[in-house]
């Protein structure tokens, strides 16, 4: 049936000049081809630009991405041949009558479809909207100001429809990604320990969980407990992959035993054989704590010294004079592992240069650097702080200094004995265990 519509006014110049045109594709089996664009009312400022196709091969050569919106009339002969992928109970299948703007729904996923059908047929009118279809129109109310109306509607709706989509996809996209890299974060082995654990770890990149800075720890059968924190150059997404194979690899090589110098070569060969390039290097500190908590071994691989606290004293760096080179930096390279004492009661704190790279003021050159990490870390002490709150306050006021947010990334460990708290422990242990002939269930009658 033709479509009847009033004939396009000439629209000037003057009048498009502050909206946006649009582009319609009409797919019409009119046989005369007499349809035109009904007149637009003089305030809309825009023209609508007709583009006019007799079936559905020619739609499919006419749609481009200029096409902002189709009307599509539902009388128009449906595809030659079902999809080969159609099924059962799909809606292809479901709704044979409404084939023809299925096929334009598949051939236009990213253009706003209006759907044409005669005023006795408002069920399936309805249908083509549930479907996928933005709207519908009756071809005996057809006029200007109506389908001007509708085409709008149809662009503005089917964008505000694909920008929700893609704010849905990208929100779903960042919960998988933020579930990944937190199942990406290590779990201290520490089970039998008596030892005190905290971390905090803080990534350079926006709205990113992971970075380039990585660490562990694990207890092995022994009673050694084993840590460390490493930083891999750069501070992206490649960057924080290769810092959690390093990490797994490290867990992996302790549990199997190596240590010290050993351990740091396997790990410049795993570095070595996933890296992105030749100019990648990731500096590491790692320690090994004996079972009775009184000395440990250390080696560094061009990282900072960790800062250790006794009981009643100030903190103070451990020894880093003989250090290792960078991991990644010089094939065949060794590195020694010192021996240091850490007395019955202390505070060993592990960092990357995240933390120490910061200005001391804003607006000035001058960078934090260790020894005034330790002067602030000796003030956070005198305070009483400790643990995750000591961890956090350190990270804060490093990030006040500089005058806003650090650019690296930072990681922050903390590992903590207390000789007092371990006796007191141990004699609590001691004094709630059941006597002879005494259940474990039982209680002794008071003295």
């Amino acid at each position: 049936m033709p479509v009847p519509v009033p004939q396009q006014r000439a629209v000037s110049a003057a009048e498009t000049t502050h909206g946006a045109d649009l582009t319609l594709l009409v797919i019409s089996d009119d046989p005369a081809g007499t349809f035109t664009v009904p007149e637009l009312p003089s305030t809309t400022g825009a023209r609508v630009r007709v583009r006019t196709a007799r079936n559905l091969t020619e739609a499919g050569r006419l749609l481009t991405h200029q096409v902002d919106c189709v009307l599509v009339d539902l009388g128009v002969a449906p595809p030659a041949a079902p999809r080969a992928d159609s099924r059962p109970g799909d809606d292809a299948s479901a709704h044979p009558e409404l084939a023809t703007l299925q096929h334009v729904l598949r051939i236009a996923p990213r253009h706003a479809v209006l759907a044409l059908t005669a005023e006795d047929d408002a069920e399936r009118a309805a249908e083509a909207v549930r479907v996928g279809a933005q709207d519908y129109l009756f071809r005996g109310e057809l006029d200007g100001r109506l389908l001007s109306r509708a085409i709008r509607y149809a662009v503005e709706r089917k964008r505000a429809d694909i920008a929700q989509h893609q704010l849905t996809e990208s929100r779903l996209r960042a919960q998988e990604n933020a579930r990944l890299e937190r199942g990406l974060l290590p779990t201290p082995l520490l089970d039998g320990s008596d030892l005190e654990f905290a971390a905090h770890y803080r990534p350079g990149r926006s709205r990113a969980l992971l970075g380039g800075d990585f660490y562990d720890t694990v207890r092995t059968p022994d009673g050694t407990v084993h840590a460390m924190i490493g930083d891999v150059c750069g501070h992206g997404p490649d960057e924080a992959a290769l810092g959690v194979e390093l990490r797994i690899a490290w867990r992996a090589l302790i549990l199997a035993g190596l240590c010290g110098d050993e351990l740091l070569s396997t790990l410049q060969q795993v570095l070595e054989h996933e890296r992105q390039s030749e100019e990648i290097f990731a500096t590491l500190c790692t320690v090994d704590i004996a079972p009775d908590g009184r000395h440990a071994g250390l080696c560094l691989a061009g990282h900072p010294a960790p800062l250790i606290a006794r009981h009643g004293r100030a903190a103070r760096l451990l020894p880093y004079e003989d250090g290792g080179p960078a991991l990644g930096l010089l094939p065949g390279a060794r590195w020694p592992r010192r021996q240091v004492q850490l007395g019955g009661s202390w505070s060993l704190m592990m960092y990357t240069d995240g933390l120490i790279e910061g200005r001391v003021a804003a607006g000035e050159s001058r960078r934090l650097g260790q020894d005034g990490m330790v002067a602030m870390i000796n003030g956070q002490l005198d305070r009483g702080l400790g643990g995750e709150e000591l961890l956090e306050a350190a990270v804060a006021q490093a990030q006040e200094l500089n005058g806003g947010e650090l650019t690296d990334d930072v990681a922050v460990l903390l590992l903590e004995r207390d000789e007092d708290r371990i006796r007191r422990r141990g004699r609590s242990a001691t004094h709630s265990r059941p006597g002879p002939g005494l259940s474990a269930g039982a209680q002794r009658p008071p003295l």
